[in-house]
């Protein structure tokens, strides 16, 4: 049974959603969000005829939700849009903590429901806790009052413990995992056995992290050639034109949403150019063709050049770090040095770190290990800047 049939919020023909967690901002704090281009991207996405936006309490600092009152709720009718919002880890310290942020989760968002409410990026080190304060029974209550539509889960985990959450929680109703190209059959993310899992269990998906962050928009030349020569290719067999290439973030996103499990994929949209770009790719959506993810796949083994930092630049690991070091900013300066060597990723490493921290100023706290869903050794790995950089 294919998933996006399961909800009659979702329209199969616009499997687009905007995610609300990487949004243009007004300075260098993720907290300052520039709200009028936010309501120009968010009208220009509603036009199109998309209307699913996600976001989460500790997103941009918890600015994300508010994003979502001043530029949607208070401005369109609450039935002309899907909403997700989550339970997040770090919100909340015990039973008696959830309704209360549920409620005031309302009423910034400017809204009396939402349509889908998250368990927020579930593992091993974070599951007991929404098991110990009943964080299921709670959402399933707020359910029954109509305040909740669906309920579901994030996941950042192996597949055999996404499997144990099924089996503990028959009642969930969708599942959000990191699926891209990329991670398909990475030992860590486990794109492909994730997808799997859910599909066994017949639960809809939700797909985040389908550009990777952003790592799959920009290529690098090698692997960008790849797709030049298979759009010349197909444009010799059926006539195309040369100037209507599809970016590398299309082929990304076509990709996801080309499963059948499929229901919606998550953009992280962060200016006009990404708006129109990913309208573009899902207005009379194709699917992603047999060789087009043989090119895909080539991509892919051209990509996993050995050394680099696997980060999405979620920026869960910047929220509490006491030296304010911009970890995700960092982590790309060295990727990028180790692609690219130049002058470049060391005038960029010196512009994100001034008035901020340096990878050497680390203290080895450890909360932005706890917080990341990639589970990055990232104290080690800020060491490898530090050597790199200074």
């Amino acid at each position: 049974m294919e998933g996006r049939k399961f909800f009659p919020e979702l329209d199969p023909e616009k499997r687009l959603a905007l995610g609300c967690m990487r949004l243009p901002l007004n300075g260098s704090s993720e907290g300052d969000i520039d709200m009028e281009k936010c309501k120009e991207m968010v009208d220009r996405f509603m036009e199109a005829g998309f209307n699913y936006f996600d976001t989460a309490r500790v997103y941009h600092r918890g600015v994300s939700e508010k994003m979502i009152k001043e530029c949607i709720s208070d401005r369109y009718p609450r039935e002309s849009f899907v909403l997700t919002d989550k339970l997040s880890d770090g919100c909340f310290r015990n039973e008696e903590d959830i309704r209360p942020l549920f409620e005031d989760q309302l009423k910034v968002l400017g809204v009396d429901y939402v349509d889908f409410y998250l368990m927020h990026a579930l593992d091993k080190g974070n599951y007991d806790k929404y098991q110990r304060t009943h964080a299921w029974e709670i959402a399933q209550e707020l359910k029954a009052e109509g305040k909740i539509r669906h309920v579901g889960f994030s996941f950042h985990d192996d597949a055999e413990f996404l499997e144990q959450i099924l089996n503990d929680h028959p009642e969930t109703e969708i599942v959000q995992i990191q699926f891209n190209y990329y991670d398909i059959d990475s030992p860590s993310v486990q794109s492909a056995k994730l997808y799997e899992i859910c599909e066994k269990y017949d639960k809809p998906v939700l797909v985040m992290e389908p550009v990777r962050g952003g790592g799959l928009a920009n290529l690098p030349a090698v692997a960008q050639d790849v797709l030049d020569k298979l759009y010349e290719k197909q444009c010799e067999e059926e006539g195309c034109s040369p100037e209507d290439h599809p970016s590398a973030a299309s082929y990304a996103l076509r990709f996801a949403a080309s499963f059948p499990m499929v229901c919606m994929v998550l953009s992280g949209m962060g200016d006009m150019d990404m708006i129109e770009n990913n309208i573009d790719t899902f207005t009379d959506f194709c699917p992603i063709s047999e060789d087009e993810l043989e090119a895909l796949y080539k991509v892919k083994d051209l990509m996993k050049t050995p050394g680099l930092i696997p980060c999405t630049a979620c920026h869960y690991c910047t929220e509490g770090c006491p030296q304010e070091i911009k970890i995700p900013d960092l982590f790309q300066n060295y990727n990028n040095n180790k692609l690219f060597p130049s002058w470049n990723s060391t005038m960029y490493y010196d512009i994100n770190t001034r008035g901020a921290g340096k990878a050497s100023d680390c203290i080895k706290c450890g909360k932005c290990e706890k917080a990341c869903p990639q589970h990055l050794r990232i104290r080690d790995l800020l060491e490898k800047v530090a050597a790199e950089f200074e």
